[in-house]
């Protein structure tokens, strides 16, 4: 069987806030080109792309999902992803994948938080953006009035590409429309508003028209659509009802001959370096016979095939039983099945090319955000990461069921190596085991999983507040250690100075021996020494960050001098200077945005402001919402689901994104300093 061409080719990830319709839009695409036979539903949990049986049991999607379908001799990758701020993760990590951007907005609903983030990040990343509204068949919507809203809060560049007619039945397209009837609009209007703002990006096209007043083709509007798309001079407004499949035809065309392959988008922000050395911009070329370059964006642990490792193809084609390497790893891996994803069906496919998604499974090898490649000249070639937002919201976690222990750190690495915005801590100074997320719901929804897939049962609690210490001034350590037992002993002395760094700059290391003082050999123990110190705190018992440690003299001794000495002479220097240098805790604030009816607005800034937290702006929402903004410290959180639950009577959302860290209250700081018994300074 002859491989797709890569010009006709589109992958399309679909983004917006959660209950806008991205899923069952989906179905509606699958059954419009004959892909399945019948639409399924949200609510029923018969979809293709959630399937998940934790998603029927929520009632939305948890992870993004993948399908294709052709239409036109033309093969589209769709990726629906969830909506819900919890889920970001999953959202975020598809644009890697994505040559378009879908921003699917509800009708009822308008512009809400997922929206406004997902269309920043697809624009910063360089996609192509198209806006698509749906349920255009809802009641009491003013589409005219969203359209609008589109246009104040994204852009004048925001144009219409269609418009609904007789009552939300049908859509009529404008590209090659100069008149009829629409819903809420001028036809003639919004398609010379459009021609305008194409016939800009060709000085050609532009001197005829001014000539002769005559349009352009539609197949010569093709190349100054897509440069406009790529420059974001023209971010396209569709619409559509995934429910009746009013403007599903025109989406489709829109896909086929507007949305760009993988030769026209922008390419893809690799590049050549390695950490300590200058980055350099590498182009990747969509074409098939060169060097394979695919790039890992998601990770699946399925219970019945085991890590599946999804990638998208920017380079090369990879073939069933070649070989390729994942990163730097010098030892090929054998690619024994390759897959395309049909929700949870597992396609095999023989080759797969530029623009192409496919999957390989059971690759120890592979982890998230790798770059796979078949020849080591692209061993240091990297996709430029995607920034996904910090897991504040934690729970500290332990199993029911004594020697279940071992089982939940594996369970617990599995959940991490598939999701970028879940992390797992382990105190050993509280013997806690947190789990890191963005919000409760994502919380919930990996406890669910634990229970109901892994049959993992487990009791929770509140965890400790991920606080962190660091230093105001500058100071000195020394220590000497010394040890003798009966035959050869252990001697280092290290001599070093601490200074602040910027907030957020994290760590230093600076090596200023002279005369050899320090024999290089020991170096990298003195470096262990210090970060052991750091990681234990001096104050209250937690890591120390935004400093920089310069070990500048020491001595050694010809037999005695051993690694185990300047590592603990290091982690004694270390403390000591800490301690004398104004260290001070830190905690960490985050920004928060509640969602919840204009009634409560009085009771939920008032309950804010007691807990500490500072309101930044309040933005009126549609049906009778409105979102308030502010931020707060992570430790008042501990039990605001249920405070909005009674001030909302059930109806307010939120969503956490940390925010910054910043210096505890002195009361605060004697407190937590006061329950931290450090370690021993002397020596042994």
């Amino acid at each position: 069987m002859s491989l797709p061409s890569s010009e006709n080719i589109r992958a399309v990830a679909l983004v917006g806030h959660g209950s806008v319709g991205k899923t069952s839009l989906v179905e509606s695409l699958l059954a419009a080109t004959g892909a399945i036979t019948s639409r399924g539903a949200v609510d029923k949990g018969n979809t293709v792309c959630d399937f998940d049986p934790i998603e029927k049991q929520l009632g939305h999607s948890l992870q993004s999902a993948l399908v294709s379908l052709s239409s036109n001799n033309t093969h589209i990758h769709l990726l629906d992803t969830p909506g819900y701020p919890d889920f970001a993760g999953q959202a975020i990590s598809a644009l890697a994948a994505a040559d378009t951007a879908l921003i699917v907005i509800s009708a009822q609903t308008g512009i809400e938080l997922t929206t406004e983030r997902m269309f920043t990040l697809a624009g910063e990343r360089g996609l192509c953006r198209m806006i698509l509204i749906n349920k255009i068949d809802a009641d009491n919507i003013d589409l005219g009035a969203l359209v609008e809203n589109i246009r104040e809060r994204f852009g004048k560049q925001c144009l219409l590409l269609d418009l609904p007619t007789h009552h939300a039945q049908e859509v009529v397209e404008l590209l090659g429309h100069d008149d009829g009837e629409s819903d809420f609009a001028s036809v003639a209007a919004a398609h010379r508003a459009l021609i305008d703002q194409l016939i800009e990006e060709d000085d050609e096209l532009m001197a005829r028209y001014l000539e002769d007043g005559t349009d352009p083709s539609p197949q010569e509007l093709h190349a100054p659509f897509e440069k406009a798309l790529r420059a974001g001079h023209l971010i396209p407004i569709l619409f559509v009802s995934a429910k009746t499949g009013a403007g599903v035809p025109q989406l489709l065309d829109a896909l086929v001959k507007l949305a760009p392959s993988p030769m026209e988008g922008n390419p893809p922000p690799f590049y050549k370096g390695e950490p300590g050395t200058e980055p350099t911009a590498f182009a990747a070329q969509p074409d098939p016979s060169l060097h394979v370059l695919a790039h890992v964006f998601k990770v699946v642990m399925d219970p019945f095939i085991g890590k599946v490792c999804v990638f998208r193809v920017h380079q090369g084609t990879v073939r069933k039983d070649s070989q390729l390497f994942a990163g730097s790893s010098k030892r090929p891996f054998k690619v024994n099945h390759l897959y395309q994803l049909q929700g949870k069906e597992y396609v095999e496919v023989e080759a797969l090319v530029p623009g192409d998604i496919g999957a390989v499974a059971k690759v120890d090898e592979i982890s998230f955000d790798s770059v796979l490649h078949d020849s080591h000249d692209e061993d240091h070639i990297h996709l430029q990461p995607l920034a996904f937002p910090q897991p504040m919201q934690g729970l500290a976690v332990q199993t029911q069921r004594k020697g279940d222990e071992q089982r939940l750190f594996e369970i617990l690495h599995k959940l991490e190596m598939e999701d970028p915005c879940f992390t797992v801590e382990r105190h050993p100074g509280t013997n806690e085991t947190v789990i890191r997320g963005l919000g409760d719901m994502h919380l919930r929804a990996k406890m669910l999983r634990m229970q109901q897939q892994f049959k993992l049962e487990l009791s929770t609690s509140e965890p400790q507040i991920a606080y962190r210490e660091t230093i105001l001034g500058q100071a000195e350590g020394h220590c000497r250690h010394k040890k003798q037992s009966g035959g050869a002993g252990q001697f280092g002395e290290v001599m070093l100075r601490v200074a602040p760094l910027a907030r957020g700059a994290g760590f230093e290391f600076e090596d200023v021996v002279k005369g050899g003082a320090i024999p290089g050999v020991f170096m990298a123990a003195v470096e262990k020494g210090v970060l052991q110190a750091l990681a234990e705190g001096a104050v209250a018992g937690f890591p120390v960050h935004d400093l920089r440690v310069t070990v500048y003299d020491g001595k050694t001794h010809a037999v005695d001098g051993k690694e185990v000495a300047f590592v603990a002479a290091a982690r004694k220097a270390t403390l000591e200077a800490v301690r004398a240098a104004s260290p001070v805790v830190l905690e960490p604030v985050v920004s928060i945005e509640v969602v919840a009816p204009e009634s409560s607005i009085g009771d939920l800034t008032g309950d804010l402001a007691s807990k500490r937290g500072h309101i930044t702006g309040t933005q009126p929402r549609p049906m009778g919402t409105v979102a308030i903004s502010g931020q707060m410290p992570l430790a008042e959180l501990g039990d605001y689901q249920s405070r909005l639950k009674s001030l909302t009577g059930g109806q307010g959302s939120y969503s956490l994104a940390f925010s910054h860290y910043a210096q505890v209250h002195e009361d605060m700081q004697a407190k937590l300093a006061s329950a931290f018994k450090p370690g021993n300074l002397t020596d042994d």
